[in-house]
């Protein structure tokens, strides 16, 4: 491993599992006695941890291997991460590329780069068959305010659309014992607020002995842990019940703010993506926890262009949106994935007609969004400060997901401060402190 140098630069794309289980190999790195540099520096050693979501995304994969071989012409890559593991011989042919990585095999990088060896190596597993439950070896160093537990990994959904269940295997859930385990930890080093994150959180459990629940790992979290704030990740429509919507409007500890992916917002198009509820369904929910929680941060994954999404059912999406209580939207226009049901589907759209209406809905977003800020002008929000000063202002996040910017000292990083919103700038609220705690 010496010959590899000793520098190193991690770069992560796609979602808050790729960046968690970043931070894991980055500990280690360190652990071994690298030096963590920036990607623009040229590292002796390069790991890109890919997504394979859509084309765009493994587009910047393959852009970052090739500007890392310009940066540093005698760099080592390690290609690992879900494009690594649905393609890993597309990677092995790549010039520069030594190390190829599948989802199961990051956790032993330090081992594989010991074996030095020629390039094009490939160590990728087939990850639908590992069964075994999730487990930490140590929690992530960062200088983020809040951190990530991985609390499960793996999607059995099979969404028509959809490659991670190939890319990430069978749904797989940590112990509730090391989940707790590991907030207690994280707010031992001074963390206001952890993410409880995975690929299919709502999952959560099932594949357990004794089975267990998400609602019972956050009943959990709040009696067995002084953790100040809880936030949840991405969250099934369907998976979002009753008890756990009442458990967060009656605390002050769990985030009011729901992601959940909607997809499209007509009955047809859902049943071709393979999705399990109706758009009444979506529209009851989403009117539910506003009703149960008026401030709640409400976020929606949404796909623009499906395969043979008629004007009429793109209309049926927008007007859904229209009329609910969002805060914002993520927008994906879709993406033909090799390997999944939707990329065989007849009438697939014309790439410009999905990229206009991608736009119509980000337009749609971004007024919810606007509109939601509002309602804060003149109100006071608690939120967790985050590390890094720009332009004499820190940043930091209210327990609803709103971003607010205000003047603070370095020394208020990770810590929950009350903000009294004046005003709204283009990245979010703006406003100042009135009281720390």
């Amino acid at each position: 491993m010496d010959r590899l140098g000793k520098t190193v630069s991690l770069v992560t794309l796609g979602c808050k599992t790729n960046q968690f289980e970043t931070s894991l190999m980055e500990e280690r790195l360190r652990s071994a006695g690298f030096e963590v540099v920036p990607f623009e520096a040229g590292a002796d050693l390069v790991v890109v941890n890919t997504c394979t979501v859509t084309a765009a995304t493994d587009t910047q994969s393959r852009n970052l291997v090739r500007r890392s071989r310009r940066l540093n012409p005698h760099c080592r890559i390690v290609v690992t991460g879900c494009y690594a593991q649905v393609k890993p011989q597309i990677w092995a042919d790549f010039p520069g590329v030594f190390l190829v990585l599948g989802n199961e095999e990051k956790s032993s990088l330090l081992a594989c780069l010991a074996e030095g060896g020629a390039e094009g190596r490939v160590r990728v597993s087939d990850i639908r068959a590992a069964c075994s439950g999730l487990s930490l070896a140590s929690h992530p160093v960062t200088d983020r305010s809040r951190a990530y537990v991985q609390i499960q990994n793996g999607c059995d959904a099979f969404c028509t659309y959809c490659i991670i269940p190939f890319a990430r295997g069978a749904s797989r859930s940590l112990a509730p014992e090391k989940v707790l385990a590991e907030a207690a930890a994280l707010t031992g080093q001074g963390f206001s607020e952890i993410v409880l994150t995975g690929i299919h959180i709502g999952c959560y459990g099932r594949d357990l002995v004794p089975s267990t629940s998400l609602f019972d790992l956050v009943c959990r979290l709040e009696k067995e842990t002084s953790v100040p704030r809880i936030r949840l990740g991405s969250i099934e429509p369907q998976e979002l019940t009753c008890p756990l919507i009442d458990a967060m409007a009656a605390s002050e500890r769990l985030c009011s703010h729901f992601h959940i992916p909607l997809q499209s917002g007509d009955d047809d198009v859902l049943k071709r993506m393979g999705r399990p509820y109706g758009r009444d369904f979506f529209r009851d929910l989403v009117n539910r926890i506003h009703a149960t929680i008026a401030d709640a941060g409400i976020g929606v994954d949404v796909i623009a262009g499906f395969p043979g999404e008629s004007e009429r059912e793109f209309r049926h999406t927008w007007e859904l949106i229209e009329s609910l209580p969002v805060s914002y939207l993520h927008v994906f226009p879709y993406s033909r994935r090799p390997g999944t049901a939707a990329a065989a589907m007849k009438n697939q759209l014309p790439a410009a007609l999905v990229k206009e209406r991608a736009a119509l809905l980000r337009q749609l977003g971004e007024s919810k969004k606007r509109s939601f800020y509002r309602r804060f002008l003149g109100r006071r929000l608690r939120v967790v400060v985050e590390g890094e000063k720009k332009g004499g202002m820190h940043r930091g996040l209210s327990g609803n997901f709103l971003p607010v910017y205000f003047p603070c000292d370095n020394h208020r990083a990770k810590e929950i401060v009350t903000v009294e919103i004046q005003g709204i700038s283009e990245k979010g609220l703006r406003g100042k402190i009135i009281a720390v705690g």
